[in-house]
This record gives structure tokens, C-alpha cells and sequence, in this order.
């Protein structure tokens, strides 16, 4: 069995992270608990990722921490989440361009079940997949796994046992380069608190 080889091993164990990581719309409020091992982010308010599709509205104001990534990959996170506002959500993302992206979070709701989902954006359009997720919890581990230009969305309880969330394809070269890494939004108001444990990238 081929053994993957490590991209990104990122543990939050320093004040900074990764050299290879950056913002797309850095947020106000972010730092690294070093002695937790935690990436904090606040989202700003009114931020998100969305193309058209049903709402007819499009936003690209999302925060999102990431490398860019050749070739085929394994992306993983765990992510903790304490939402307050309809729609608070974090998770993992892969982006091509603004037309062009995949997002995977939990979705906090009011009165119902949050919302464990995947958007799949395509030429400027997105669609949303979900299912309910159980309001005691507050945390998730999230997977993203890359093959050329196909992707495989799944999460887990404990980062061992895997369960498939969404199987999609991008409108890619399956040469073509990927940023991948973390985001969190606020789309209603602030007061959203996300915190990232880890996040790791391999080529398979």
C-alpha cells in the first residue's frame, strides 16, 4: 500500500500559522490559542459563499484560510463550532475561482436540527445537500478527497469512522490547482465563535 505523502500538517501549536497559508477576506477577529492547539475565528457579519441559485442573491465575503494544493489530495479538519445566528457555519472548502468551489460545514438553525451540508458551485450556480445533524453536539470532523476533477464530501464522529455526505464534480482541468483550507461566515449577524483543531492535507 502506498504510504500518502504530507502537504500541510497544520496543529495550531504556534502563535502563526503555516507559511503556506493566507486570508481570502481575513476577518477582524482570529487568532491561535497555541496553548489549546486552536485556530479561533469570529466571523464579520453579513458574510458568506453563495451563487444565485434559488435566493438569487451571490456573496463571496466569506472567510477563508488557505494553501494551494496541486493534484489529487485528502483534506481533513476538525472543527468545534458555538453558533448564535441562523445559518453560523465552519468547515472545509475547496476553491478553484469565485464561480467555482466546494464548502462543507454545519448550519446552525433556530428552531429545527442544524443542518450538516456540502455546496457545490459550478459556473456561477450552487446547490446545497443536507441532512439534520443533532443539536447537542458542537463539533465535526470533515473530510475532503479530490481524484481529478471529482470530489468525495464526508464527516465523522471521531475521525476514524467515515460517512459519506456528498460525491460531486467540478468543472475542472484535473490538472488544474485547488486552494483548500478552512472557512467560517456569519451570514445574519456577529457573535459566531468557530475553532479549528487541525487541518491536514495529503496527496494520496
Amino acid at each position: 500500500m502506498a504510504i500518502p505523502r504530507s502537504f500541510l500538517n497544520e496543529d495550531f501549536n504556534s502563535t502563526q500559522p503555516d507559511d503556506r497559508l493566507r486570508w481570502l477576506n481575513q476577518p477582524s477577529l482570529w487568532w491561535i490559542d497555541a496553548s489549546s492547539s486552536t485556530l479561533v475565528v469570529e466571523p464579520d457579519a453579513s458574510t458568506d459563499f453563495w451563487r444565485k441559485t434559488h435566493y438569487g442573491f451571490e456573496a463571496d465575503t466569506g472567510h477563508f484560510l488557505y494553501a494551494t494544493v496541486p493534484a489529487d489530495f485528502v483534506m481533513v479538519a476538525k472543527v468545534k463550532f458555538l453558533p448564535v445566528h441562523q445559518y453560523d457555519q465552519a468547515g472545509l472548502m475547496v476553491r478553484v475561482d469565485g464561480d467555482c468551489w466546494i464548502k462543507t460545514s454545519v448550519e446552525y438553525e433556530l428552531d429545527e436540527p442544524p443542518q450538516l451540508g456540502a455546496v457545490v458551485t459550478n459556473a456561477g450556480y450552487s446547490d446545497w445537500s443536507v441532512q439534520d445533524f443533532d443539536r447537542a453536539r458542537h463539533d465535526v470532523w470533515l473530510r475532503i478527497s479530490r481524484k481529478s476533477s471529482d470530489f468525495i464530501v464526508e464527516h465523522s464522529d471521531n475521525g476514524q469512522t467515515w460517512k459519506l455526505l456528498r460525491m460531486a464534480h467540478l468543472n475542472v482541468s484535473d490538472e488544474a490547482t485547488a486552494d483548500c483550507g478552512l472557512y467560517a461566515c456569519s451570514p445574519k449577524g456577529a457573535g459566531f465563535r468557530a475553532e479549528f483543531d487541525l487541518l491536514r492535507i495529503e496527496h494520496p
